[in-house]
């Protein structure tokens, strides 16, 4: 266990936390109304190395890897035979035509599609921490401590593309800019269509924290928990003329009970936080606090529906709402919810429970 890389990358972050203290890694900008500290490039790159050799290098047995070699095996290697590829594809062929042009390009060696694959994903990742997170270090930490990196950069790699072309619209959904965000969404839409959520999300998420539109949000999902059958009924008819249309019928008969109740508590803390400290949320009134916070309702709010539906399926919505969550307010809120001594106590306490939840997941996984 102590020579896996899934362990190693820990020491990682220690070493980048300790090192990031007596080298200056950020400069300040203004952008949204104010001066903001923002990671320097050349730091976010050496953070987030490691985990593009590790996604390269990750073997068969790890998430749909299996799968993803498989599928990039059976592709074809020649551009002259993509349009009929394309042609062949049901869904997210944006994705496909992506994957082809890389094998005609680089050939058959999937380690390299692997890389390029991370990189496209680790793109849109790191300029929204670079840009918007109070503690890059920290924010790359609780990506991989919440086992995302494992559930998306090495799982699920075709919907997590979608994912990070969406964080590219962030600046202008915070800047109400809502043409270049929607088309920006549309454009991620075609590598998974799952993005489409996100549309919904641009409009819930303006405005003050906690305000009318995230209440109702969570009134419907309190309404889609209590009614859960009545619920899926629903998501069975709405679905049923999209790529989606076995959803419902696919997660019963897998016998998919729902999003583990411990992952559910790990991604709605941001949210509950929020709600406790929602005076020093308010006293700040920074655009990025507040949108943050209004993504981390969202995120809580799909949890909990997939806890009493889909893990597989409802239970791999809130990433898009749930990178800005952990990311960007969790780390604002240990910093600026509690004095200086408690501080201290809060974070040390906050790296021990991902730590546990981590180690749990690993060991649940059977990957250590």
């Amino acid at each position: 266990m102590i020579r896996s890389p899934y362990f190693l990358i820990l020491l990682w972050f220690c070493l980048m936390a300790v090192f990031s203290r007596f080298v200056e890694t950020t400069e300040t900008k203004w952008f949204l109304g104010r001066d903001r500290k923002v990671t320097k490039l050349w730091f976010t790159i050496l953070v987030f190395f490691p985990l593009l050799i590790m996604a390269m290098l990750r073997k068969s047995g790890i998430g749909d890897t299996g799968v993803m070699i498989g599928t990039y095996n059976g592709m074809p290697s020649d551009f002259s035979a993509i349009p009929a590829y394309y042609a062949a594809q049901k869904k997210d062929k944006a994705y496909y035509v992506m994957a082809c042009i890389i094998k005609c390009i680089f050939g058959s060696d999937y380690r390299i599609y692997f890389l390029i694959i991370a990189m496209i994903q680790a793109f849109g990742l790191l300029k929204l921490y670079k840009k918007y997170s109070p503690s890059f270090v920290m924010a790359i930490f609780l990506f991989v401590t919440s086992t995302d990196y494992i559930s998306w950069m090495q799982n699920g790699a075709r919907q997590f593309v979608a994912v990070s072309i969406c964080l590219l619209a962030a600046g202008w959904i915070m800047e109400k800019k809502y043409i270049p965000a929607v088309i920006t969404v549309l454009i991620a839409s075609r590598f998974h269509q799952s993005a489409l959520l996100v549309i919904p999300m641009i409009f819930i998420v303006q405005g003050k924290p906690w305000n009318a539109r995230t209440l109702l949000f969570i009134f419907l999902t309190v309404l889609a928990i209590v009614y859960v059958e009545q619920f899926t009924n629903f998501l069975d008819e709405a679905l049923e003329e999209t790529q989606y249309t076995n959803v419902v019928t696919d997660w019963r008969e897998w016998g998919d009970d729902g999003t583990n109740p411990l992952r559910v508590l790990v991604y709605s803390i941001p949210a509950i936080l929020s709600l406790i400290g929602l005076k020093y949320i308010r006293q700040e009134n920074d655009i990025v606090i507040n949108f943050a916070t209004n993504m981390s309702i969202i995120a809580a709010g799909l949890y909990l529906v997939s806890m009493v539906t889909s893990g597989i399926f409802i239970g791999r919505l809130p990433i898009y709402a749930s990178l800005y969550s952990q990311g960007i307010l969790l780390p604002w809120e240990v910093e600026h919810m509690f004095n200086k001594e408690s501080t201290q106590i809060i974070k040390l306490c906050m790296i021990l429970f991902y730590l546990g939840f981590y180690f749990y997941q690993f060991l649940a996984w059977g990957y250590f």
